[in-house]
């Protein structure tokens, strides 16, 4: 019977055969759709983050203002060094609030 065939078929390649109409094809959903989906997205956004943290940490010392803005605290000694880039910081915050507010809206 080709009824019989196309539902061993459809448990092979796992989809759901649905009656629609009285036809036995007319609607094929699959069982597993978007199942993974949301774990996909989150692994590009983290390797995406991960690049460009990375570009960040090879190239950030060629930006010359990044770390030295007006209310960075830094204190030198002789054996001694204290840096606390608190404006920077800041700024950093804020623009990173700001980028995720614009890219993450739906």
């Amino acid at each position: 019977n080709q009824l019989t065939i196309q539902r061993h078929f459809a448990k092979l390649i796992k989809v759901k055969i649905v009656r629609v109409s009285g036809s036995a094809l007319a609607g094929v959903k699959a069982m597993n759709s978007g199942g993974f989906e949301p774990v996909g997205r989150l692994l590009v956004l983290l390797g995406l983050f991960l690049v460009l943290l990375g570009l960040f940490l090879v190239y950030g010392k060629h930006i010359p203002f990044l770390g030295r803005l007006p209310g960075d605290i830094r204190i030198e000694r002789d054996n001694f060094a204290f840096y606390f880039p608190i404006t920077t910081s800041i700024l950093l915050s804020i623009l990173l609030s700001l980028l995720l507010y614009l890219f993450g809206r739906r």
